[in-house]
């Protein structure tokens, strides 16, 4: 009995202090609340999360008696742990963080989550100097840069942005760039709304100013003015050499500046923008990104593509490589961004703004550059909470960049979207300074874009027909890409997205399933199998190699026929009465598409 009396004295304060450790640990943060609870709600929160602490440590202390009286057997440390259950199983953010997390945490972090499309929660505990891992590849930790490097003005960008975000994209700025470098961090708040990005932010600012006086410049809309129009504010405000325009949900790594800084210093006409690696919504952790350029489709998505064969061969991981574009970090001499047009403040919203300043830097006598040595750490976000569907700003911004930059190949954007070639009743905006900027620099032409910058995009010079294909017979449905995987096209309800468009081209393909842009694709062709009556889809590079039968006779309007086979594609009734996509004997079926791009 004095024995375990001992043993329960040992570890009931021990267990106490581990208690209240992790306890204060997780309270020593301010929560951020968008709607801004009262004092009395604190409190009360405050008292919840003291009661099931005391909870669980009366039972943790009941458990170590009895183990110390030997009423259980021996137990490893996982099975003393207390187990609590996930509230939300089918929240992504808890798929891999928050095992054991007290129930009220768990609400509180997926209400975070919902609001801000990462783990704000997580964010707030974080140390805002937080050491990240250097991802940089050895040859860039042994190279040196010139001592007398331009300035740099740093651009923030956001709207309901969490505020410990804010914080540590703030402070990571200050340690990792060089204090005679650095004239100025640019807040640009886009009329965010939450009360914690007003007094809190101003507080924290005013710390800094304690430190490093007149730092931190604050810009606020009066209204929403979406993210292209942020970064102008942003560019107007500066007056280092060079502006570096961020998101606000960063963090700037060791060394991130020099690099991007002596590129610019060599050249000024050159736009530089860091590799980005990725942080992870859910458990905030670095992810080491590959270097790669910036790339797009003729949608004018951004994406990743590898650097050209010549830098392949260097096989210099810290050398540059040229891009074809810019995503949404980016670093210009503040003056070669004036003379060449600034940001199109026309833009709206989100999407198109980083690949039209791409081409026009590239046709107006500029060049883009990733650089492998500057690394950023970004936050990827699980959903975009300022926008439900990004869509429609994309497709509107798309359009006023064919029209402005892109001459006849325009009408790849239109083929892209589904859009008629005339008439797409879309308001683009005035576009009118824009092309007379483009006469006034005496930019290149688009094609000498796609020649010598931008090669693998694939020109689509061969495209007859695209959008849905509908059978005379049964015209609420339309040709089908059916499920994926599978290679099986079937008839279904119209509904105009991406599974139902179909093209047609010079060469008597048909595409079902979407048009890949470039010409490493993986469209899919519409194939005869030369016996039976299913048809199948593969993909085209393989389906000519093998000399599958993929070309077709059509005339809009009139019977697809196999060129090999001399059947056609039609439809018939099956058993359960749905009508399918059949290979028969031609019995004068007829098909037509969406859109023409010349009679055919």
């Amino acid at each position: 009995m004095k024995a375990y009396l001992r043993k329960a004295g040992i570890i009931a304060p021990v267990l106490l202090f581990i208690y209240i450790f992790f306890y204060m640990t997780s309270w020593r943060a301010d929560k951020s609340f968008p709607e801004g609870p009262t004092d009395q709600e604190l409190v009360m929160r405050k008292l919840d999360r003291i009661e099931q602490t005391l909870n669980n440590l009366e039972k943790l202390i009941e458990v170590s008696g009895q183990k110390s009286n030997g009423l259980l057997p021996k137990l490893d440390q996982q099975t003393l742990t207390i187990a609590v259950p996930k509230l939300y199983p089918n929240s992504i953010l808890f798929e891999n963080w928050g095992n054991g997390l007290p129930e009220e945490e768990q609400k509180e972090a997926e209400g975070l989550f919902q609001i801000y499309g990462y783990n704000a929660f997580l964010s707030n505990q974080l140390p805002l100097d937080r050491k990240l891992p250097d991802t940089r590849d050895h040859r860039c930790l042994t190279k040196k840069y010139p001592k007398d490097l331009p300035t740099i003005s740093v651009v923030l960008i956001y709207i309901n942005e969490a505020l410990s975000v804010i914080k540590r994209a703030i402070r990571s700025i200050i340690t990792n760039t060089p204090k005679h470098l650095l004239k100025e961090i640019i807040l640009v708040d886009d009329h965010s709304t939450y009360n914690d990005l007003g007094k809190q932010l101003k507080d924290y600012i005013g710390q800094i100013h304690n430190e490093r006086p007149g730092l931190i410049k604050q810009v606020r809309h009066t209204r929403q003015m979406g993210l292209s129009q942020s970064r102008i504010s942003g560019w107007e405000h500066a007056t280092a050499d060079v502006v570096a325009i961020l998101d606000a949900h960063i963090e700037a790594t060791v060394g991130w500046a020099e690099p991007l800084l002596a590129r610019i210093k060599a050249d000024r006409t050159v736009v530089v923008s860091p590799v980005f690696d990725k942080v992870h919504f859910d458990d905030l952790h670095v992810e080491r990104y590959l270097p790669a350029s910036h790339a797009f489709d003729w949608a004018l998505w951004c994406m990743y593509e590898s650097f050209s064969p010549q830098w392949v061969k260097m096989a210099d991981e810290s050398q540059p490589g040229k891009s074809p574009s810019v995503m949404g970090i980016f670093a210009a001499d503040r003056q070669f961004l004036g003379e060449i047009g600034g940001l199109d403040g026309g833009m709206k919203v989100y999407g198109g703004e980083n690949v039209e300043l791409g081409i026009r830097v590239w046709l107006c006598g500029g060049s883009v550059e990733v650089v492998p040595c500057s690394r950023i750490a970004h936050i990827e976000r699980a959903h975009k909470p300022y926008a439900l569907d990004l869509t429609p700003a994309v497709r509107r911004n798309a359009l006023r960049v064919a029209e402005i930059w892109l001459d006849d190949y325009k009408k790849n954007v239109l083929i892209s979207w589904n859009l008629p070639l005339k008439n797409h009743g879309i308001d683009i905006g005035d576009i009118s300074k824009r092309k007379k900027l483009r006469e006034q620099l005496k930019c290149k032409p688009f094609k000498w874009y796609l020649d010598n910058v931008y090669p693998s995009l694939e020109t689509w010079d061969n495209i007859l027909g695209y959008g849905v294909m509908k059978n005379s017979l049964l015209k609420s449905n339309c040709l089908d890409q059916g499920a994926v995987p599978g290679n099986i096209p079937i008839l279904y309800d119209c509904h105009f997205q991406q599974p139902q468009h179909c093209y047609y081209n010079t060469d008597g393909e048909i595409i079902i399933g979407g048009l890949k842009s470039h010409k490493y694709n993986s469209n899919r062709c519409l194939v005869d199998p030369g016996s039976g009556s299913t048809p199948t889809l593969h993909e085209c590079p393989l389906a000519k190699l093998t000399k599958l039968y993929m070309h077709w006779d059509f005339k809009q309007g009139q019977a697809i026929r196999n060129k090999a086979t001399n059947r056609c594609l039609e439809i018939a009734q099956g058993e359960n009465s749905y009508y399918q996509v059949i290979i028969q004997q031609c019995s004068g079926q007829s098909w037509t598409f969406e859109h023409l791009v010349r009679n055919f």
